[in-house]
């Protein structure tokens, strides 16, 4: 039988193995130890190894051997502690003596199903091919046909509608002596509708972001409302919100999420009776686009006091939320109830709507909402949408990619002539190459009144390290090294909550500037060309064809 050393020896993994492998030069290295101390997983240490020397002497050499010890940063070969490839260690690094280096042949997925579970990561799906949206160009150029606008000193109005918009013939109106009037006879519900930016900030919750994170993204919203007078909305996220955020003026700014886990929603009905605004919308969320048919996930690792407090559970346990609704078992019956509830406890002052995971019984739910007047919109959340914490599988595998889904929905609001009356909200990989302005652009023109965006603003905003190649992407695990998806004090005192608020307003208003230049050719200035596909083209037949957009080449 093999020795037991040899055996356990035998069972260790190699830095081949490993995504990431580092590269440390000793002769550059001063052994200060602040990679060491950077390093979110504890990928390398710090550590003391015995080196041995041979050295041959005199006219008549005789090698001779001689040991010493030397000390040494080293990279662990333990795949729980395996290297993100974030980088940190060579940013605060003196002397460029050490980096992560990719390594192609890796076998991650491998070993990282310890105990049967399947690996689990943050981030976006390992995709790095180039999208739908990134392939759309818009080659409606008006110059001589239409009226095309300046960019640059046009007046423009770039604004969409959050709510349920009635057809004329439905609205309780009436003519008398010239003006238009409420009719006080009518009993038509006048659903509740509010004018907001048409990119949108999308759902990550308290718990999920770092408090100055999160405050980071409240803070640009405010400003940007308030001092620049674009109407952007921010939604909450499962997890409740801040009792102080609660009963300010702010609340107006943001939507509050409500999920299949209720989290935070005890805060938020003891708060209703002191807001002093009501928020721009309340959000039903069903699933999401990067893991379909999940429910979502805060791993224990960030349920600390903090967010324990607001959500109101005990510390250190994983929060899951069921992948539906355990009370609802159809979109009827949530219409019924969910969307009718949370109306009710608003004095229908606020615009309630569900979101749901991009697949193909979206049209299904949209058919459902499109025939009840309380549903003020419907969210499509896309295949490439990021998240804090999803099975890879479900992550690379599973879903519907947004443009088409998006198509198919508004194309059939066509049908039933309700293409203006229910918003459809448009997200999952947005942004995703940097593109954020003409991917939204996109997606209105293919028939979405407004689009979400979440990894993209969190990423620009908080200089993240993480890419769709599996770069760092720790997001579920509380260990982010920027100090944006943690919990850890120690970890989200290196982020400066000021810094993320310049941030969003830099990114909101650089998409402004974008917009117009996009809309302006098309001679749309105070009102968003939604569904104007014959705006748009493509250099694949068989997605023009799918799209029902033009083909060029």
């Amino acid at each position: 039988m093999e020795p037991a050393s040899r055996l356990d020896h035998n069972h260790r993994l190699s830095l081949k193995e490993f995504p990431y492998i580092i590269r440390w030069r000793d002769d550059r290295c001063k052994r200060c130890g602040r990679c060491t101390a950077v390093c979110p997983v504890k990928a390398i240490e710090a550590t003391v190894k015995v080196q041995r020397t041979i050295r041959s002497d005199g006219p008549l050499p005789q090698p001779s051997a001689s040991r010493s010890t030397v000390q040494v940063v080293e990279q662990v070969t333990n795949m729980e502690r395996y290297c993100t490839g974030c980088a940190a260690c060579a940013l605060v690094c003196p002397n460029e003596a050490i980096e992560p280096e990719f390594n192609p042949s890796n076998k991650l997925l491998h070993y990282k199903n310890k105990g049967g579970d399947g690996y689990k990561r943050g981030g976006r799906r390992n995709d790095p091919s180039i999208s739908t949206l990134d392939r759309l160009k818009f080659t409606r150029i008006s110059m001589l046909t239409d009226p095309a606008l300046d960019a640059g000193r046009h007046e423009f109005r770039v604004r969409t509608l959050l709510g349920r918009v009635l057809s004329p013939e439905d609205m309780p109106v009436a003519v008398a002596n010239g003006m238009l009037k409420t009719d006080p006879k009518s009993n038509v519900f006048i659903p509740p509708v509010r004018e907001i930016y048409p990119i949108m900030i999308g759902s990550m919750s308290i718990g999920a972001l770092s408090p100055p994170m999160w405050e980071g993204l409240a803070m640009g919203v405010a400003y940007l409302n308030e001092v620049e007078g674009m109407p952007v909305v921010m939604c909450s996220g499962e997890g409740g919100m801040s009792p102080r955020l609660l009963r300010s003026r702010y609340l107006k700014y943001f939507i509050i999420q409500i999920a299949s886990g209720y989290f935070g929603w005890d805060e938020i009905i003891h708060a209703l009776p002191h807001m002093v605004e009501d928020p721009a919308a309340i959000e039903i969320k069903y699933g999401q686009g990067a893991k379909p048919g999940d429910g979502g996930l805060l791993m224990a690792q960030k349920v600390l006091k903090l967010i324990s407090k607001i959500r109101g559970v005990p510390q250190f346990v994983d929060l899951a939320s069921p992948p539906t609704h355990q009370t609802q078992y159809s979109i009827e019956e949530s219409v019924a109830k969910m969307i009718l509830s949370m109306s009710m406890a608003w004095g229908f002052r606020v615009p309630v709507y569900p979101k749901i995971s991009g697949s193909k019984t979206a049209q299904a739910v949209l058919n459902n909402l499109a025939r009840n007047q309380y549903a003020a919109a419907l969210s499509i959340d896309g295949e490439d949408g990021g998240t804090g914490a999803a099975y890879n599988v479900s992550m690379d595998k599973m879903g519907h990619p947004i443009a088409s889904n998006l198509r198919d929905c508004y194309l059939d609001l066509v049908k039933q002539g309700k293409q203006n009356e229910l918003p459809l909200i448009a997200a999952g990989g947005v942004g995703k190459k940097g593109n954020l302005a003409a991917n939204a652009a996109a997606l209105i023109l293919l028939g979405a009144s407004a689009v979400s965006i979440g990894k993209y603003i969190m990423q620009t905003a908080s200089d993240c390290f993480g890419d769709e190649n599996n770069r760092c992407n720790i997001c579920n695990t509380g260990q982010c090294p920027r100090g944006i998806t943690t919990q850890d004090p120690r970890l989200y005192r290196r982020l400066d909550s000021d810094k993320v608020a310049e941030r969003v307003v830099e990114v909101f208003k650089a998409a402004d500037t974008e917009l117009k230049k996009i809309f302006a050719p098309m001679g749309r200035s105070t009102e968003l060309p939604i569904g104007m596909s014959d705006g748009l083209s493509i250099d694949d037949e068989a997605m023009a064809k799918r799209l029902g957009i033009s083909y060029a080449c």
